[in-house]
């Protein structure tokens, strides 16, 4: 029973200190206030910190106000690469919308965030 403790504890040790193989510049971006019907664009940068190609399946937004592009090819070790995310703007108030990107081979995705102020001029 101790024996089995100790390599429960030591699994989740080791699995909560692998690090993952992608390093981005910054999770999070407030684009502070914005006009309304004037869609804004922010670029999430990261790095491929890994020793394999590293492969996007998917980056979805919360809603349809919100539209990622990324890249569909692999981006190999070592290499920077891009996520292009567009708020359209449409409505008034105070927003955060997250934008949820799943890398191949690693569990859990990555949440992209991004913050602001709809206003009128």
């Amino acid at each position: 029973m101790k024996y089995l403790f100790i390599l429960v504890f030591t699994a989740i040790f080791s699995m909560a200190n692998a690090q993952t193989p992608v390093k981005f510049k910054e999770l999070k971006h407030s684009f502070g206030k914005i006009l309304k019907d004037k869609p804004v664009t922010y670029i999430f940068s990261f790095k491929n910190t890994g020793t394999k190609p590293l492969v996007i399946e998917s980056a979805n937004a919360e809603c349809g106000c919100t539209t990622p592009e990324y890249p569909k090819e692999p981006i190999i070790k070592g290499k920077d690469a891009k996520i292009k995310v567009t708020y359209n703007a449409a409505n008034l108030g105070t927003f955060t919308k997250k934008v949820h990107v799943k890398f191949a081979n690693i569990e859990a995705p990555i949440d992209l965030e991004i913050t602001g102020e709809v206003i009128t001029k």
